[in-house]
């Protein structure tokens, strides 16, 4: 549940020019069965644009033992840097981190600095609107180094980010994919593949309904991983 409104509301740029929103996803994947909260703010100006996420899971005894409380925060914030209206190519910064935590343990999501570029391609009316992304990713304290201690890491991360709106904007299909290679905490050569397409039923200008599946492969497990939702979501 991430990056998706950078794309929905880009194509309403003109109009709004500021805007977030809450989504409320309900997790159907294996052993999940959980809650998962999304704030989104999507802010332009003549300069660029700001774009940040916080997720929350809300687990149960089965998913990481515990069923009080947030067992998972995590967030993003991204600049993207601009000179002029027609400028089609952004440079961008992006910081992530996040928390979590399980029955008598916590674990941390490392801090990570992305840099690097963007270019945006959409057709006349902004109904159809693909982001392409590139970034060098440095990770602190990511990986063991040979002598034991804990060492940052850096790798690269590509991103595709989209949104397609159908029907006078009742139905819109957006997403993203992000695929990155990256040393593991151990020191293995991995490549990580992460993609959550969404779609929604816009019902009125505040409020719509639909679902994501997040795909992955090498993100938590080395297996490929699905995992389906039902959600509402309030645009404010």
């Amino acid at each position: 549940m991430k990056r998706i409104l950078f794309l929905a509301m880009f194509v309403t740029v003109g109009i709004l020019a500021f805007a977030q929103n809450l989504q409320v996803h309900y997790d159907f994947g294996d052993e999940r069965k959980m809650i998962t909260t999304t704030l989104e703010m999507f802010k332009p100006d003549k300069y660029g644009s700001t774009f940040f996420f916080v997720d929350m899971d809300y687990s149960n005894e089965d998913y990481r033992g515990t069923d009080n409380g947030v067992s998972l925060a995590y967030w993003e914030i991204a600049r993207s840097f601009k000179w002029n209206e027609s400028q089609k190519f952004e440079p961008r910064v992006e910081f992530n981190s996040g928390v979590g935590r399980g029955k008598g343990f916590t674990f941390p999501i490392n801090n990570a600095w992305l840099v690097g570029g963007q270019y945006t391609f959409n057709n006349a009316d902004f109904s159809k609107v693909l982001t392409l992304q590139a970034n060098l990713k440095h990770i602190k304290n990511g990986q063991i180094d040979d002598n034991g201690d804990l060492d940052n890491l850096t790798g690269f991360q590509l991103t595709a980010v989209w949104g397609l709106h159908f029907l006078d904007r009742k139905l819109s299909f957006v997403g993203f994919a992000d695929f990155w290679k990256q040393d593991t905490f151990f020191g293995d050569k991995e490549y990580i593949f992460l993609t959550e397409p969404q779609i929604w039923y816009n019902a009125t200008e505040k409020f719509s309904f639909g679902g994501e599946i997040e795909m992955s492969s090498n993100f938590v497990s080395n297996d490929f991983v699905v995992n389906p939702t039902l959600a509402v979501k309030w645009t404010f």
